[in-house]
């Protein structure tokens, strides 16, 4: 089903730091905050101190993006859900804990999946009043310059900048390739942002791991996102028979466990979470591998594992 266009889009956004910035270990958590604060402040309209009995829930840009509700129970054909993933992937600096000097540019990614790409102007806007508000504990100030659209191979279009605020056209879905004639047989992902994979609400360690269990994570994920932020249907059988093809595949790893400390303004306190880091290589048959080709890819953009809206789980192919 993945063997064609899919409503994705990667974009960079650039901002200048006005004052020295001291950046955490890994920036993906601070972002997503600022953001979803930032989000709410400019698309609510009730000023409900919180949003369940909101009566425009339904159509609130806000929650559609960043608080995206489940269906009623007994709306969905298959099953119930307690929850659904939000349609959007913040993609944070390298990790690595510094300081940006006053006059530094920062730069970071967002993913936008289906109908939240409709919401762009209203992220722009968004991300433009929480860079402007000020960044960690100290609320350093940023002024965003500039909104690029990333393309598959890298390529960079201007969207958005501080001197031409009005949203340029640009590409909106993106295709995933044939496989390449050396991925017939194998796929090698190489994992960069810690990945969380979990059963029964506990992480699975690198021994833990297997095909299987990273398959079904990116299939479910993978045909949520597209159900009910594209409106695209049949998402959910297929996710089923690629987890069940992925029972007998073999695989390699070569992980490590990295934790990392985040502050959750919602809890008040420190919290301590952690995934794997390394490369992982799954091998099969042709048909099995391109049956998965498209699913992998894909994920490229929509990240896997626990906490991938603030750009956990995130990897690349090797091509």
């Amino acid at each position: 089903m993945l063997n064609q266009p899919v409503p994705v889009a990667r974009y960079r956004f650039t901002a200048i730091v006005q004052q020295p910035l001291a950046l955490p270990d890994y920036a993906g958590s601070l972002l997503r905050g600022q953001f979803g604060a930032a989000l709410r402040t400019v698309a609510c309209m009730t000023r409900q101190p919180s949003c369940p009995g909101c009566p425009l829930l339904p159509t609130c840009p806000y929650t559609r993006i960043f608080e995206a509700p489940p269906p009623a129970k007994g709306q969905h054909a298959l099953q119930d859900f307690s929850q659904i993933p939000n349609p959007y992937v913040i993609e944070p600096p390298a990790p690595g804990a510094r300081v940006l000097d006053a006059g530094s540019a920062l730069q970071f990614h967002l993913v936008l999946i289906g109908k939240a790409i409709d919401q762009l102007a209203l992220v722009v806007f968004a991300l433009q009043r929480a860079l402007a508000h000020g960044l960690t504990r100290q609320r350093i100030p940023a002024v965003l310059t500039r909104v690029e659209w990333i393309g598959a191979t890298g390529s960079a279009q201007p969207v958005w900048s501080h001197d031409q605020p009005t949203l340029l056209e640009h590409p909106v879905t993106i295709q995933p390739p044939r496989v390449p004639r050396k991925n017939e047989n194998a796929i090698t992902l190489h994992i960069h942002t810690p990945m969380r994979l979990q059963q029964q609400g506990k992480p699975l360690g690198s021994g833990q791991l297997g095909a299987r269990a990273l398959v079904a994570a990116l299939a479910r994920r993978t045909a949520l996102l597209l159900e009910f932020h594209a409106v695209q249907t049949g998402w959910g059988e297929a996710a089923k028979q690629i987890t069940r093809e992925s029972e007998s595949l073999t695989d390699t790893r070569d992980l490590h466990w990295f934790d990392w400390t985040r502050y959750s303004s919602r809890q008040q306190q420190e919290m301590t979470l952690g995934g794997v880091l390394g490369n992982w290589t799954l091998r099969g048959s042709t048909q099995q591998i391109s049956s998965l080709w498209p699913w992998f890819w894909l994920g490229q953009w929509l990240h896997v594992g626990k906490n991938a809206t603030m750009g956990l789980g995130g990897y690349k192919i090797e091509e």
